[in-house]
């Protein structure tokens, strides 16, 4: 059974002989009502308050929990992040290293073709040179046979000049052509 304040206040004893004062039982039982009264608002106003403070709990509870999960959305972002990161970074990096390479092998190539050219061009110029060289070497040959038929020439020229006049054969005609030279006109020798 519960008892209300009102109870308290409303409950009324039967009288007997030698019973207790009527003033003081209904003084004391209003006095009990007041503070059954009083505790039980101070019950009712705990109960609100921790309704409320559970309200409150239950929110930052629930923030909590929110922040639990942006916190992991979060770290779970920043790892994917990191991991897109290393990765494309990874990836530039070997695309770096094979234009590095393509530039290395294609700078390598036109070194090797330089070195195939002049190697051709010293070739050549060796080839050149030597034609040059037996050119020259023919030329002077030439030349000094010119000269040496050019000296021969005058010396049989001033051979000729001096050497006596000999008798002329009758010349017989002939049906064959002449073979020999034509004879050169001779210098008269003042001397």
């Amino acid at each position: 059974m519960k008892v209300t304040p009102l109870d308290l206040r409303q409950q009324r004893f039967q009288t007997v002989m030698r019973g207790y004062d009527r003033g003081e039982v209904t003084a004391f039982l209003n006095e009990v009502a007041d503070d059954y009264e009083n505790a039980l608002r101070e019950t009712d106003r705990l109960r609100q308050e921790v309704a409320k403070i559970e309200a409150v709990l239950a929110e930052h509870r629930g923030q909590e929990r929110n922040l639990r999960n942006t916190l992991l959305t979060a770290q779970k972002m920043a790892d994917e992040i990191k991991d897109t990161a290393t990765t494309e970074a990874e990836r530039i990096l070997r695309e770096a290293e094979g234009r590095a390479d393509a530039i290395v092998q294609k700078s390598q190539a036109r070194i090797e073709d330089a070195q195939r050219e002049i190697e051709g061009m010293k070739s050549k110029r060796k080839e050149v040179e030597s034609s040059v060289e037996a050119l020259i070497a023919s030329l002077q040959g030439t030349l000094t046979f010119i000269r040496e038929q050019d000296a021969k020439a005058r010396d049989e020229r001033v051979l000729l000049l001096h050497r006596p006049k000999q008798a002329e054969p009758p010349a017989a005609p002939s049906t064959t052509p002449s073979l020999s030279p034509p004879e050169e006109p001779r210098a008269s020798s003042q001397g």
